[in-house]
């Protein structure tokens, strides 16, 4: 029988308890239909990679928030939860109750390892070949007009700051695992094979959570070089307007909180011209840029 001073550990515990469910729900599956506030929510909160788990900071908090939950219960009220697991377990209704507790914990874990067992990534598939086997035709389009962008150096972004080079434009975002590295790291491949002084620009999708304040943490992560290169977001009216006059159309993933987006790198020559867009593979980015003539070492 509970007593009337076993109430208090009791709520107490059983708050920790239902704070770890939900906290691991939202962390884990994705509802479909939720408000987009709380997807974002999500995503912030636990960095939620394409694979619609955590990464490693967002484990950290799952792991850590239990224990440090129960370790502030017991500071404070270590006698009275003692004495009242103590009550509970001298009688058998107690020990079914406390039981029947493990067991739901174990449920859940089980549930959580079946989700995370579950999770793929999806696959990275960009373009190969050259330019004449994927019959990519000139778009020679004129440098869109962009308002209100920064870029790591937490400046105003304009066609001005890539100072007469070429440049490989394409659209990434921080919390993105498979694509989006693999996109820059063949833009980057591609300028090493072209030998020549190319800028690579990288538009966030991820306004919410590429924020300017990270945009110079996301030129480290993508292995970018600071004297001639740029990540540029900004505000989410003037990402969404850029996407826009780029023909970047995004989505977020209602299973994982990620953004969906097409794979392009475009080719833009020194005067702003656009004059290619290339799936993304280094081998057909260079061809293109060959064409361009671009290419200034011997194969």
């Amino acid at each position: 029988m509970i007593r009337r001073r076993d109430a208090w550990p009791l709520g107490a515990i059983g708050f920790i308890f239902a704070v770890t469910v939900s906290w691991w729900a939202l962390a884990l599956w994705s509802v479909p239909g939720a408000p987009e506030w709380l997807e974002r929510t999500r995503s912030v909160c636990f960095n939620i990679t394409e694979s619609g788990l955590p990464d490693a900071k967002g484990w950290l908090l799952l792991l850590g928030q239990p224990p440090t939950m129960l370790a502030m219960l017991l500071v404070g009220w270590g006698r009275e939860v003692r004495g009242t697991l103590r009550h509970l377990a001298s009688s058998m209704g107690g020990r079914a109750l406390i039981g029947g507790v493990l067991l739901l914990a174990i449920g859940g874990l089980g549930l959580a390892g079946a989700r995370v067992a579950d999770a793929r990534l999806p696959e990275v598939a960009l373009a190969a070949g050259g330019p004449e086997a994927a019959g990519q035709p000139r778009l020679d389009r004129a440098w869109p007009t962009l308002a209100d962008l920064v870029d790591q150096a937490g400046g105003p972004f304009m066609l001005s700051d890539l100072e007469g080079r070429p440049a490989l434009v394409t659209f990434a975002f921080g919390h993105c695992v498979t694509v989006c590295p693999a996109v820059v790291h063949e833009a980057r491949a591609a300028r090493l094979a072209l030998g020549k002084d190319i800028a690579i620009v990288v538009f966030t999708v991820d306004p919410w959570r590429d924020t300017p304040g990270r945009l110079a943490s996301l030129l480290i992560q993508f292995e970018l070089d600071p004297s001639r290169d740029h990540v540029v977001g900004g505000a989410v009216e003037s990402v969404r307007a850029a996407l826009d006059s780029w023909d970047i159309q995004t989505t977020r993933d209602t299973r994982t909180g990620d953004i969906v987006h097409p794979v392009v790198v475009y080719l833009v020559e020194a005067d702003g011209t656009i004059a290619y867009a290339s799936g993304g593979g280094a081998d057909q980015v260079a061809a293109l840029g060959d064409l361009l003539g671009w290419k200034t070492v011997a194969p």
